[in-house]
């Protein structure tokens, strides 16, 4: 009896021992293999990517330049308004204050100007002394009718300027605020990026950009682009070179113009207003808005543009070489002109 007992319990004890151990072999039977990790990156990858990526934020800077272009306008323009309106009101005030004045005059003489007065008299000549008098205050009544119409006019049109531009100026600054975002996104990913790599492959891919950049230059000149007599620079191309390579190891900085760092355009934009010549502020405005030349003719102080979306821009300084601001991480530099895709040429003067 009692070994009944104790095989039977011995039953119990294994069967206990099952219930508790199955969940685990079945969670051991389910589980899905790990994945594998992702194959790593090539530096010429990693390379590609990190161009991408500002590039893209190149293109977010030129956007943020110009709606900053744009507020730095609509600003000025709320100014001019907003003393037009004060001018306007002002002169409202007076106009106002000499029709009153006429008005109280009209009342004390009984409701007739003075004029009117002496043409009702029975002298003669008193009547033909201050009958010109009559006629030219009736037309300084009706000037000054006339005045105060167009002014209240001028006055309105001017209130809806101001409430216009007030308009266009938050919306130039909500763009600027998202071309703001975009492109510190875009230059954390890229830095992010960079950061995955140990300090001997961050070397290397720095080797790779110059190299990718000597190569293009070879194909470039090998092109036989700067054969045949080439003009110089003229004075204001002088001044506006001297100014860029002068900046030669200042550190990039997007959106800005000087004088302690600069972006593409930024740089070109100083260099020129140094020069005396006044150019848009973005490297896409300086596309589309100034004289173009074949990549043939260029000569110092030109602008060579680059990339199919006009996000890049430098100065060509003679002997195939420009001078630009490359991107954040990088300092002003000269840089063979054909170092990267052309898009065009264009002449500030």
């Amino acid at each position: 009896m009692n070994r009944r007992r104790r095989a039977s319990a011995a039953i119990t004890v294994v069967c206990a021992l099952a219930v508790l151990a199955s969940p685990a072999l079945a969670l051991r039977a389910s589980a899905a293999p790990l994945p594998p990790p992702p194959p790593k990156k090539s530096l010429e990858q990693v390379r590609a990517e990190m161009n991408d990526l500002y590039r893209q934020a190149a293109v977010a800077t030129d956007a943020y330049n110009l709606a900053e272009e744009k507020a730095r306008e609509q600003s000025a323009e709320i100014v001019r308004v907003d003393r037009m309106l004060a001018e306007g009101r002002a002169k409202i005030e007076d106009l106002r204050n000499r029709a009153g004045a006429a008005a109280r005059a009209q009342y004390r003489n009984g409701g007739l100007p003075d004029g009117a007065r002496f043409v009702l008299t029975n002298d003669p000549q008193l009547f033909l002394d201050n009958a010109g008098r009559l006629q030219a205050g009736a037309k300084a009544t009706t000037d000054l009718l006339a005045d105060m119409t167009r002014t209240q006019a001028a006055l309105d049109v001017y209130a809806r300027e101001a409430s216009d531009n007030w308009s266009r100026l938050e919306a130039n600054r909500d763009r600027q605020d998202r071309a703001k975002k975009e492109i510190n996104g875009k230059i954390d990913a890229a830095r992010r990026l960079e950061a995955t790599l140990a300090a001997e492959e961050r070397e290397r891919l720095r080797f790779l950009e110059e190299l990718a950049q000597k190569q293009a230059q070879t194909r470039w000149l090998g092109t036989g682009v700067l054969t045949g007599p080439k003009a110089g620079a003229t004075p204001e191309g002088a001044r506006a070179v001297a100014f860029a390579t002068a900046q030669i190891g200042k550190p990039y900085g997007w959106g800005d113009e000087g004088p302690s760092s600069f972006d593409c355009s930024g740089l070109t934009q100083s260099a020129w207003g140094v020069a005396g010549r006044p150019i848009p502020r973005t490297s896409q405005e300086q596309w589309r808005l100034l004289p173009r030349v074949d990549v043939r003719d260029m000569r110092p102080g030109d602008l060579i543009v680059y990339f199919a979306d006009a996000s890049h821009i430098g100065m060509y300084v003679g002997n195939g070489m420009m001078v630009h601001a490359p991107r954040p991480g990088r300092n002003v530099t000269l840089a063979g002109a054909g170092s990267m895709e052309i898009l065009g040429v264009v002449r500030p003067a």
